[in-house]
């Protein structure tokens, strides 16, 4: 007669492999005295491992992380000394693919049956990259808020020194933080956690947008430059670059006035990009006597944050500065 009572303890055990599969949790026993490892069928999927009644520890050692074997080795051999549940997280390797295993038991011998100690693996990897993930978040807001502070105060200090009255420092200030927020718009991650950037010509446009009613590409402000990646931190750097410059053709240059033209170029070879930023049609600009702190500013930040040079052509015609930058300094 076919067998048909639910409550048969085989049937309750079949119910109960299925509820361990559902859950994707895998058994597993290991014989003390002679290093012997059993495992059901999901044990050896989950190691990628051939299924034999021959395994041992050091068997599945060879699949372990090279940086953890060591760590898993210790702690399964602490097992019996640990007293309640425990639990270690460890990784393998299966070809290319990283897989993240917890294995959980009972120590203090209350696990041991019969020279058998028992317990459970399971596929965490899941939950291991995304706590990975957190803490790559977390790590990438604590460098950028950093960032941002030193940069602050450093434009705070720069701003004191050049301006006058508060309402002055206050609006330089302003200004300069703005375009720094501007910047950091164009600023996006990159795949697979490489960090973040931005393409150099955005960068260039959402500073300088504000100075042209007609936009950045159709109005009397035009910017035609490679199409490049530019790192964070670089990023940030060249919007204040950008911005003082601007502000300076403001106050005495192309932008001053409505017929004033502004063209912003740059070419990309020999490791080097070259930016040239050439005003026309505004009133006529003289070499300053002195050196500014907006001058400085600039070939502080141009020498020492990108490892380029800065020269500035009083043209008759209009200012032209060119900057010559260190290509490998953009990604950072």
């Amino acid at each position: 007669m076919p067998f048909s009572d639910e409550n048969h303890p085989l049937r309750e055990a079949q119910n109960l492999k299925r509820a361990l599969n559902a859950a994707g949790v895998a058994l597993w026993s290991w014989t003390v005295e002679t290093d012997a490892f059993a495992m059901d069928e999901r044990g050896f999927a989950l190691w990628g491992l051939p299924q034999t009644k021959n395994v041992t520890f050091e068997d599945l050692s060879s699949r372990i992380h090279p940086a953890d074997r060591d760590r898993v080795r210790a702690a399964f051999a602490a097992t019996r000394a640990m007293v309640g549940a425990y639990e270690i997280d460890f990784r393998i390797l299966l070809d290319e693919e990283i897989r993240w295993i917890s294995s959980r038991g009972l120590g203090n011998d209350e696990g041991l049956h019969k020279g058998q100690m028992s317990g459970v693996f399971l596929d965490v990897t899941g939950r291991k990259q995304a706590e990975e993930g957190h803490e790559l978040l977390a790590g990438e807001m604590s460098h950028r808020v950093k960032n941002l502070l030193a940069i602050a105060t450093g434009l705070t200090t720069i701003t004191s020194r050049s301006t006058t009255t508060v309402h002055e420092m206050a609006k330089e200030l302003t200004e300069r933080l703005a375009a720094l927020g501007r910047a950091h718009d164009a600023v996006r991650p990159l795949p697979g956690h490489q960090g973040r950037a931005a393409l150099l010509g955005d960068i260039i446009s959402l500073v300088l947008a504000p100075y042209d009613d007609s936009a950045a590409f159709s109005g009397r402000v035009r910017v035609a430059v490679p199409r490049m990646g530019v790192g964070e931190r670089a990023a940030t750097t060249l919007a204040l670059v950008m911005h003082e410059l601007a502000t300076n053709s403001l106050k005495y240059g192309a932008l001053s006035i409505g017929a004033g033209m502004l063209d912003v170029s740059g070419t990309n070879s020999d490791g080097h990009l070259c930016i040239v930023w050439t005003e026309r049609g505004g009133p006529s600009v003289e070499p300053p006597a002195g050196e500014g702190y907006g001058s400085k500013l600039l070939n502080r930040i141009v020498t020492g944050q990108l490892g380029g040079v800065i020269k500035t052509d009083w043209s008759s015609d209009g200012i032209i500065v060119t900057l010559t930058i260190d290509s490998g300094k953009l990604s950072t």
